[in-house]
């Protein structure tokens, strides 16, 4: 019997100049950006999204863009979905990696959290907020 996977649900590229590379990955390969207010982050639209900014294409992903070390990380990131980030930051320790910051709330989305894995990499988390957290 096998177990159920976390899914890579969201990627970051990190930017010195995010409007420049933005720009870029828009005329190379037609992908979208949208800035979040005044921060220096943009979301990335990658592949034909719902209203609610879920890939429509099964396996298909989106992401985001921020500035290097500020609103990305420094390389980079892939970011896991998992049901809890707590119990999966504990699993990651046990098993030889450690927290890279704290869990952060996502707007009204979610938490975010990133760890480093046994090879030096670091990984994002992400755990969405259900009906119930609302």
């Amino acid at each position: 019997m096998t177990s159920p996977m976390d899914s890579v649900v969201h990627f970051e590229i990190p930017a010195k100049d995010p409007k420049r590379a933005s720009a870029f990955y828009s005329k190379a390969f037609g992908w979208t950006f949208n800035q979040y207010g005044e921060n220096p982050y943009w979301a990335a639209g990658t592949t034909d999204s719902d209203r609610d900014g879920r890939p429509k294409k099964p396996g298909a992903i989106n992401g985001g863009m921020g500035k290097k070390g500020e609103m990305a990380p420094e390389a980079v990131t892939v970011t896991i979905s998992v049901d809890d980030i707590d119990a999966s930051l504990k699993t990651v320790a046990k098993l030889g990696g450690k927290a890279v910051g704290k869990k952060n709330a996502v707007g009204d989305m979610g938490w975010a959290a990133y760890f480093e894995d046994t090879e030096g990499n670091v990984i994002g988390l992400w755990q969405s907020k259900t009906l119930a957290d609302k």
